[in-house]
């Protein structure tokens, strides 16, 4: 089982002013201790050094990296020699609006989308040079967030996706059917578990995506709305073989009292090996 961690499971997150951000030696200490030996880098700035990652036997799975696709005044361009040094393998691309944070995006325009999927062909052709894999995250708050959005992107380029049960269900989309519809598209899993009561809320612009996770809409695995015992079970069908990365977004006001969300880290890992076997 290719189970790993991610730092915005303790709150660690790139868009300014989230919360209260815990150090890279607390979150990494407690990532062993639930039994995590891989993890995500979090954001830019996080990490001191890869060595950290080795001093504490945890691997480098890669990197979630925000990307403005779309606009023509920016160039995409990927720093792939960290992902290469640290020895990981998949780059985690999000269609970033330009906008700081999730609350919010533009509408995008037939030209705006043919410059966004050949610019994501281009970047995964960049990521196969230096044998690494480039996926596209579904993503609340970006350009592709909705289930007509992530069919875009399957239908008009060859990138692979990141399965996000969690941010899929709040746009709309049920990550079982695209898990059996498209698993032959899914190259990396981002496992949290969401409250769907606060994600209609989301879907119906009744509440920021930002209150919504500050509320708890994400929930330990079992402890939410989605059926991760089928999602495991399409993506079998599929032979997947890829990571397992933990998230459970959340926004912490102050330094944890107590475990913090380690309790919830744990709680996930142990149901999430039980559902792989």
């Amino acid at each position: 089982m290719k189970i790993a961690g991610a730092p915005i499971s303790w709150g660690v997150c790139e868009v300014p002013g989230w919360g209260h951000q815990l150090s890279p030696e607390r979150v990494l200490r407690e990532m062993r201790e639930v039994g995590l030996t891989a993890t995500e880098f979090g954001p830019d700035g996080f990490l001191p050094s890869d060595e950290l990652l080795r001093e504490l036997g945890l691997r480098a799975v890669g990197g979630f990296v925000p990307v403005i696709l779309h606009d023509p005044a920016h160039e995409p361009v990927l720093d792939l020699d960290r992902f290469v040094a640290a020895g990981a393998d998949t780059v985690v691309l999000a269609a970033a609006t330009g906008q700081e944070g999730y609350d919010a995006r533009p509408d995008l325009d037939a030209e705006g989308w043919q410059r966004l999927l050949a610019n994501l062909d281009k970047l995964d052709a960049q990521a196969r040079e230096r044998d690494l894999t480039a996926v596209l995250h579904p993503h609340v708050g970006t350009l592709v967030e909705q289930t007509a959005e992530v069919q875009r992107v399957l239908d008009g380029s060859g990138i692979g996706l990141c399965l996000d049960t969690g941010h899929l269900l709040i746009g709309g989309t049920d990550p079982v059917a695209l898990a059996r519809s498209a698993g032959d598209r899914i190259a990396h899993v981002h496992a949290k578990d969401v409250d769907d009561s606060i994600a209609t809320q989301v879907r119906s612009g009744h509440r920021t995506y930002t209150d919504a996770v500050d509320a708890g809409m994400y929930r330990a695995i079992g402890d939410g709305d989605v059926d991760f015992a089928a999602v495991a079970a399409a993506l079998r069908r599929h032979d997947y073989d890829g990571w397992w990365v933990l998230e459970q977004d959340t926004i912490l006001r102050a330094e944890p009292v107590g475990e913090g969300p380690v309790a919830d880290v744990r709680r996930s890992a142990d149901r999430l090996r039980e559902i792989l076997g």
